[in-house]
């Protein structure tokens, strides 16, 4: 079911906009009844928002219009990005960032916090946050704003993750939040966006690179065209001799995203039911390894 869910295109834009929705909960449910600040754009929007309010007097009931701050200041960004990150990659991410300003501007601000204890609403902002835009990318898809830029610099190969590069401009953000406000609301909003962030990073699948092990006696052929045609990825096999049986097999090596191995390991299954596999994630590789954005 999982296989079929992440590689059929609706059932993964339907789960992309699930995860936009758990995203959108979190922020409207625990961040910004208690005043904190999401990272990233959307922590921008929302502090523009803030500074409308405070110095212009400018009442939005309780509906936040940092919603739609937020697509009005994606759409230079999606301009940028649609010739890197592709013409369906930017469709998807017009669709998402869609629904996650209209979502985020329709659902009222509750007026007494769930969780009146920050801590406590950190951490579950945090993990609903990085959970749902973990769904997003993992599904091929993106709610916009920072994740963008942090695809397509993961797709460049930097060094830079998803995660890293927005805790790198949310430093910069929280800063200008420590300067302007009292600082409670800097260090709690830059402890919810830690624990969203760590929770992004396992989420996002793309962005681990696992290498496998593939044993079997016969198939190799067909196993390397389909790693080959289908993934797109490089493949290595030799013979091998099993100690035990004495037996011939072939051994095949390949690198590719976590995101890819459910859809490999199918495969493998297919040709042959007898195949061995193992599989190492956080594998460091360097050269000619393309960072792919399904």
């Amino acid at each position: 079911m999982l296989y079929n869910s992440l590689h059929n295109r609706w059932l993964r834009l339907l789960a992309a906009l699930v995860g936009v929705l758990i995203s959108v909960l979190a922020q409207s449910l625990f961040v910004v009844p208690l005043k904190m600040y999401a990272g990233g754009l959307m922590g921008f929007c929302q502090l523009v928002r803030t500074l409308m309010q405070t110095y212009l007097g400018i009442d939005f009931g309780s509906y936040d219009i940092a919603g739609i701050f937020y697509f009005l200041s994606n759409i230079p960004i999606l301009l940028i990005a649609y010739k890197m990150l592709g013409r369906n990659l930017v469709l998807r991410t017009i669709i998402c960032t869609l629904a996650y300003s209209f979502l985020y501007s329709l659902i009222p601000i509750p007026e007494v916090p769930i969780v009146d204890d920050y801590l406590t609403a950190c951490l579950l902002a945090g993990i609903l946050s990085g959970v749902g835009n973990g769904i997003v990318l993992t599904c091929g898809c993106s709610s916009g704003g920072l994740d963008v830029v942090g695809l397509c610099l993961s797709k460049r190969g930097s060094s830079f993750t998803v995660g890293r590069f927005s805790l790198t401009f949310n430093a910069f953000l929280y800063a200008a939040c420590l300067f302007l406000f009292v600082p409670e609301v800097a260090i709690y909003s830059i402890i919810y966006n830690f624990f969203a962030s760590m929770v992004l990073d396992r989420m996002h699948q793309q962005n681990v690179n696992v290498q496998a092990l593939i044993f079997t006696k016969d198939g190799e052929g067909k196993l390397a065209q389909f790693i080959m045609e289908k993934l797109g990825r490089g493949v290595t096999y030799w013979d091998g001799t099993g100690a035990y049986t004495g037996g011939n097999l072939h051994v095949l090596l390949v690198c590719l995203s976590k995101y890819e191995i459910e859809e490999l390991m199918h495969a493998v299954h297919t040709i042959d039911e007898h195949a061995f596999i193992t599989v190492q994630e956080h594998v460091r590789v360097f050269g000619n390894f393309r960072k792919k954005i399904e």
